[in-house]
């Protein structure tokens, strides 16, 4: 009976031990493969690190090329502006170069016009003097012959002008003005130069409309 007792106390000792060793075994095992895990994640941790640092190396190089492509866009841009600049600053020129050509062209119109009508209102009151003589009652017969013959002369005058002045038109010379002082004739056309043909033109125009002599005819430009 006590045989049997000290082998059934060993089978528990053996048991014992046997379960002893499966956790000591269980429990190593388990350990590596937590180790062998935390090493993987470890590892994967590392690799989106590298792929981070990856992306981000690419998301510079794009905004490198980002940059530049700006940069050329902001000088071709700065280019185009420039040029623009440029261009209308040329057609600001051009525009107060035309500007100031119509300025000049509409001065010159005024001069002639406005000479035209002193020139008439000189007449008129020429006219208007003679007329006086004709209807005084105190002129003699003499000075009343006197004063028609200024009249007519001053109205042949008139019209040899308005002829030459029209007929000098057809030439090429829209501004022109005639002044008449007594055997003296000077005509005035609108250019800034004449050339000598022309110059002989005009002066044939006045020889023979109004009976003059080449030599008193005296032309100008402005």
């Amino acid at each position: 009976m006590k045989l049997f007792k000290k082998n059934q106390i060993i089978i528990y000792v053996i048991v014992l031990m046997l379960m002893t060793a499966g956790y000591l075994n269980y429990t190593t095992n388990s350990k590596k493969q937590t180790s062998v895990e935390t090493s993987m994640q470890l590892e994967s941790k590392d690799d989106t690190k590298l792929a981070d640092i990856g992306d981000a190396t690419l998301v510079n190089s794009n905004d490198v090329a980002t940059q530049n492509t700006t940069n050329e866009a902001k000088t071709t841009n700065s280019v185009k502006d420039e040029t623009n600049t440029n261009n209308v600053m040329l057609e600001d020129d051009e525009t107060s170069e035309e500007t100031a050509l119509q300025t000049s062209s509409a001065n010159s119109n005024d001069y002639f016009v406005k000479s035209k009508m002193e020139r008439e209102a000189m007449y008129s009151q020429m006219i208007e003097t003679y007329e006086k003589v004709l209807n005084s009652t105190n002129s003699i017969e003499t000075q009343r012959q006197s004063a028609t013959q200024e009249i007519q002369k001053i109205n042949e005058t008139k019209n040899s002008i308005m002829i030459c002045e029209n007929l000098i038109k057809t030439k090429g010379f829209e501004n022109n003005i005639i002044f008449v002082n007594g055997e003296s004739i000077s005509i005035i056309v609108g250019v800034e130069e004449i050339k000598q043909e022309e110059v002989a033109q005009i002066q044939n125009i006045i020889a023979r409309e109004m009976k003059a002599k080449i030599e008193n005819i005296h032309i100008a430009t402005k």
